[in-house]
């Protein structure tokens, strides 16, 4: 059954070529219960390819039916590894249908750090690029387009350590604009060496959108502009 546009769709990160053919060939895929997201039960798996990839790095070209999930070990699932530190822990093996290739894969622009994210089938069919299948509050979403429209690309949900993500981020020439909306950044995020920090509340993105739009252009040239795209 093709992918429906209601579908949940968990975009999940292969970090090597054996991991792909676990999924290609055994018909499955590992996660560490410790680090899992929400929820593994999904329709979808999209596989977010990492630089050990080649030509196909930084992308998403393939995706596959989740058929169900259970609780396992490490070492019941990889029985050659038996005394990996890591063989008793637990983990989800997400059970999957055959792998299909995307009609066109889904680029990451830049590079950037991935873990877990959702979305839905609908994004990642019409999906250009990795931001693209991102759900965010209706402000969010608003800001990250009219970014956009003054060409200024902005990556949403960006990771700048496990389980730290800020809402926007702009990569300058000379460091980086960090954007969070609701609240301001954590303590040990300000310290990051070369990035500024802006935070919005809903209401100013809504109700003075050019406002927010001139401070985080004044970030951004102060930090030598936009960085030049790879």
């Amino acid at each position: 059954m093709p992918i429906q546009p209601t579908d949940l769709v968990l975009v999940a990160v292969l970090k090597t070529k054996r991991d792909l053919e676990i999924a290609r060939v055994l018909g499955w895929y590992r996660i560490p219960a410790k680090t899992a997201p929400k929820t593994v039960a999904v329709d979808w798996l999209a596989f977010y390819q990492t630089a050990k990839f080649g030509d196909e790095k930084w992308a998403i070209h393939y995706v596959a039916p989740v058929r169900g999930h259970e609780l396992t070990t490490r070492g019941e699932l990889l029985r050659a590894q038996p005394d990996h530190p890591r063989a008793g822990e637990p983990y989800f093996k997400l059970q999957l249908g055959p792998l299909e290739r995307l009609p066109r894969p889904i680029p990451s622009r830049r590079w950037r750090r991935l873990t877990f994210l959702y979305t839905t089938g609908d994004r990642l069919l019409a999906a250009a690029e990795i931001n693209d299948l991102i759900i965010q509050s209706e402000e969010r979403d608003l800001l990250w387009k009219a970014l956009r429209e003054r060409g200024l690309t902005a990556e949403r949900h960006y990771e700048v350590r496990r389980g730290q993500a800020l809402d926007l981020a702009l990569l300058c020439a000379l460091g980086a604009v960090g954007i969070t909306l609701g609240e301001p950044p954590r303590p040990k995020t300000r310290e990051r060496a070369g990035w500024r920090y802006l935070s919005f509340d809903a209401a100013s993105v809504k109700g003075d959108l050019a406002g927010v739009l001139g401070q985080i252009e004044q970030a951004v040239q102060a930090l030598g502009g936009p960085a030049p795209d790879d």
